[in-house]
Formats: C-alpha cells, structure tokens, sequence
C-alpha cells in the first residue's frame, strides 16, 4: 500500500520555494510532511499533503516542475529504537531504501520511503507487524 507524494524541482535561488507555499496556501492544501534534498543549483522539495492529486493540477497550473509518485508509509510506536528495527527488517531482506524521511504524529512514529522493489516491501510490513499508514488515515489525523 503505497501513498502519493509530490516531488518539486526548485531552483537554488531566493523566491522559488515561497512561490510552491503560497499556491499550496491559496489552494488551503495542508501540508502534512516535507523534506528538502539540495544540490548547487537546484532542490527537491518532497511533500504529503491533505490533497495530492489536487496540489499536483494547482502547481502544474502555476508553472511549477512537479512530479507525483508513490512512496511508502510506515506508522511506528512512539518508542526509542522502533524506526531502527523497521530498516533493520527491510536491509535483511535486501531491499535498499532510496530516501526516508520521518515524523511525529499524534503520537505515532511515521517513516516515509522509496524503494525500487515495492512487492518485496509489502511483504516485509507485513511479515514484521509493521503498519501501513493511507492517506486518508493521514489526512484524518491532521
């Protein structure tokens, strides 16, 4: 089980990135998580919202590069050690993890990741107890 996920191509200079915010702002899309990943010239600006595929249309619209894809997300217990045990379980499988990034919400630990073996993966959430996290369940706790 897989959830979108927006990944913007933003320039390294000043203005781009409060262009992306306030098309999400006037669009009352609500951010949920986000990371930034920079080179010298450009970033990539990742992010789960309330409404992907709409933020998607309102910032292609706005003439920004985006691109949607699926990643996946894990909810954890909130406990020292947790999100250690969950990429444990996935290196012993062998699937690497290409990015991840994670975060707190209502108490729950929630780690978002890419992989290129996404049936692999599935197996290993469920395997080790392991929990997927929808969309709707995100947006419902924000």
């Amino acid at each position: 089980m897989t959830i979108n996920q927006l990944s913007i191509f933003i320039e390294n200079r000043s203005g781009t990135l409060i262009k992306v915010l306030q098309i999400l702002k006037q669009s009352e899309i609500q951010i949920i998580a986000s990371t930034i990943a920079d080179t010298a010239e450009y970033g990539i600006y990742r992010l789960i919202c309330s409404e992907p595929l709409r933020a998607y249309e309102e910032l292609k619209k706005g003439g920004v590069a985006v691109a949607l894809s699926d990643v996946f997300a894990i909810e954890l217990d909130n406990e020292p050690g947790r999100a250690a045990d969950a990429i444990e379980a996935f290196s012993k499988a062998g699937i690497s993890i290409a990015y991840l990034y994670s975060f707190l919400l209502a108490g729950k630990g929630i780690l978002i990741f890419r992989t290129d073996n996404e049936k692999e993966a599935e197996q290993v959430v469920k395997n080790n107890g392991l929990k997927f996290i929808s969309e709707e369940n995100l947006t419902a706790i924000v």
